[in-house]
């Protein structure tokens, strides 16, 4: 059997900062998100509010209109709430209550390079054990992203995002998505598990833009595909998290362009100086 040789997408420093500028658009949208979430929100007031950060920043929703095969995705935003992994649509008739764990995945595009990220958000009060999870699911990203300053490969990334968690606790690992590159598309080569062995896969080189985003489960990692196509659930029922960053790799360390400082706080010294010099 031959593997498809992938093809990657190296952006110079001009492009990364174009890339930024989505990433920014990202940021504010995550922080209009934690803002408005709460108990008896509709997750489609969420996407409403969503497209209008998105669009009065001057930029266009990466998602909506987005075709894998099932027609155009219908929102700015992926909402998916406790046991819906990733990808499920805005509704009305979602509406928070205290205790959810939500997940919102959005992208924005700025002169045709794209932006990308995903926070999970407790409602109100919520169980010790969804804390503990939303937790190591950001932990785990972290993990990856620091691993991407200093491995020679790609699965530096992914081996770095299964020890964090494995080390967090009793967690399920999604196995049927992952992170991936990203640039001129929101989808690109090369695809980024979140766990393998550190000396797998492409060579990690300065250009390189990719989304880093672990999901974890409180129960099994399998999942499967609702009727609509798009929202992808826990088979058993559990709690999911997801978290996302875009990052790109410099010549000197990792910028995390959907970070509004940069990565600098959780990467310190592993962060580019352009990064640090923002």
């Amino acid at each position: 059997m031959f593997r498809r040789r992938q093809r990657i997408q190296y952006k110079t420093l001009e492009q990364i900062r174009k890339m930024r500028t989505a990433g920014l658009v990202v940021a504010e949208v995550h922080q209009a998100m934690r803002e408005s979430a709460g108990p008896g929100v509709s997750t489609a007031e969420l996407d409403r509010i969503a497209e209008e950060v998105i669009r009065s920043c001057g930029a266009v929703p990466s998602f909506k209109g987005y075709d894998i095969g099932f027609g155009p995705y219908p929102a700015s935003i992926c909402a998916s709430v406790n046991a819906q992994v990733v990808h499920a649509i805005p509704s009305p008739d979602a509406v928070l209550a205290e205790g959810d764990l939500l997940s919102v995945d959005v992208g924005a595009i700025v002169d045709g390079w794209h932006g990308d990220a995903a926070i999970s958000i407790e409602i109100g009060e919520v169980d010790p054990r969804v804390t503990a999870l939303r937790e190591a699911c950001e932990a785990s990203m972290w993990a990856g992203i620091r691993a991407a300053a200093t491995a020679k490969r790609l699965g530096g990334i992914s081996h770095a995002i299964e020890h964090s968690v494995e080390h967090a606790g009793d967690y399920g690992i999604v196995t049927g998505f992952g992170g991936h590159g990203i640039g001129t598309e929101m989808h690109q080569d090369p695809h980024i598990l979140n766990y393998g062995r550190p000396g797998e896969g492409p060579k990690l080189r300065p250009g390189m833009a990719l989304a880093i985003e672990p999901m974890l489960t409180l129960g099994s990692e399998e999942t499967a595909e609702l009727a609509d196509g798009w929202t992808i659930v826990t088979e058993d029922g559990s709690i999911a998290a997801h978290t996302e960053h875009t990052i790109a790799l410099c010549e000197d360390g990792v910028w995390v362009l959907t970070a509004p400082d940069g990565g600098v706080e959780q990467l310190g010294d592993a962060a580019a100086s352009v990064a640090r010099a923002a």
